[in-house]
């Protein structure tokens, strides 16, 4: 009778390292499987189909890697050829519609950034704004639509805000309430001033009650309504709604009455009156803020977000919200109009670019019907990528 014997040098597997050995064969398996079918055009579709769920457009930018870096081996792969592409948000691109043409107008007296401008008949009433981050106008301009031609130039009041200002007008009278005073990132001013656009004369009106930056301003049955904007320390979007009873230049009141807060805060935004309903478009949370301990209030930059709310405020003094924009805006408080029953809002800036972190100028004109309360879309320019002055 014969007997097996195994010894130390046996080629017998132990049921443990088979267990393992099955392990990793399935888990090889599972990763070539895995490479084949993530490099098909069937995922890559399904893919971009989700993707294009997430995001709010339909467009997407597609950006390449960058070339070799400086001192990088051409023939050794590095960590940045795993991803060739990325795929980008259309808020970074013009979005599909017809093109306008346009024809340039005599140019400005002087250059501005986050002045104010208020339309009355033919003339243009330009206010304010920095001509560079250390240096703001103190000086109204008037354009003459009529004639192509710039003059007329006045003083504002030397207390009134330089920058960042909130402006209304009922067709003489031009409403200017609080804003920044001074360059650089200096703090807000609660001043509020009337201006009489036949006699060029100013007169003060109540202040606001606390300081802001680019609130929403309007005026609406019979009242100067001021809301949102961003705190005393230039950053924090605030939500307060403050209005005021005016009558022909006029305060009849000798303090603002509180009103129900906007249901999102911050500057920048469009704030237009028509068939008795008041809206609010656009904006962005967070801005620029003085870097601390500065003489001069030097900015420095934070994080922004810029959104495509849209709210209406009703006959019952609530708030309702409408269809959004096509794409986040901003800065657009001055640039809008009233075009047959319709608002059209021209350019602004949206979210920075994510590459660059440069401020992106929006490249269409938006038309909002207030028929069907739906939003409407033009080229305006071409998108452009703007060296920001801050």
């Amino acid at each position: 009778m014969g007997r097996s014997f195994v010894g130390k040098n046996s080629t017998t597997p132990s049921p443990a390292r088979v267990v393992l050995s099955i392990f990793v064969m399935i888990l090889g398996f599972a990763l070539v499987a895995d490479f084949f079918w993530a490099s098909s055009s069937k995922f890559t579709s399904s893919y971009l189909n989700i993707a294009s769920n997430w995001s709010p457009y339909h467009n997407s930018i597609i950006l390449p890697n960058n070339g070799p870096q400086k001192g990088e081996n051409i023939g050794v792969k590095t960590k940045k050829d795993v991803v060739p592409k990325r795929i980008l948000p259309a808020t970074f691109q013009d979005l599909p519609a017809p093109e306008l043409k346009w024809e340039k107008m005599k140019a400005a007296p002087v250059p501005r950034l986050d002045g104010a401008a208020i339309q009355i008949k033919n003339l243009l009433y330009v206010f304010a704004g920095y001509g560079s981050i250390d240096y703001v106008h103190s000086h109204v301009d008037i354009y003459n639509f009529t004639d192509n031609t710039w003059g007329g130039r006045f003083d504002m009041p030397r207390e009134m805000a330089h920058s960042h200002l909130g402006m209304v007008t009922d067709g003489r009278y031009i409403y200017v309430v609080t804003g920044q005073y001074g360059p650089q990132c200096r703090g807000p001013t609660a001043h509020t001033f009337v201006l009489d656009t036949e006699t060029k004369k100013w007169q003060d009106l109540p202040p606001l009650p606390v300081p802001r930056y680019a609130p929403a301003t309007q005026l609406w049955r019979g009242r100067l309504h001021v809301m949102g904007g961003s705190g005393e320390n230039r950053y924090t979007p605030e939500v307060d709604h403050w209005s005021l009873a005016v009558k022909d230049g006029k305060p009849l009141e000798k303090e603002w009455r509180t009103e129900i807060p906007i249901p999102r805060g911050g500057p920048h935004r469009a704030c237009v009156v028509v068939d008795d309903r008041l809206l609010v478009i656009g904006g962005q949370e967070g801005d620029f803020m003085a870097k601390p301990g500065s003489p001069i209030f030097k900015c420095s930059r934070r994080n922004e977000v810029v959104y495509d709310d849209v709210y209406m405020l009703d006959d019952e003094m609530k708030w309702k919200v409408l269809p959004s924009m096509p794409k986040p805006d901003s800065h657009i408080e001055f640039a809008w109009v009233l075009v047959n029953n319709s608002i059209v809002i021209v350019g602004g800036t949206t979210e920075k670019h994510p590459t660059t972190k440069k401020m992106v100028l929006v490249g269409e004109i938006f038309q909002f019907n207030l028929n069907t309360l739906r939003l409407m879309l033009h080229h305006c320019f071409q998108v452009a990528v703007l060296n920001a002055m801050l």
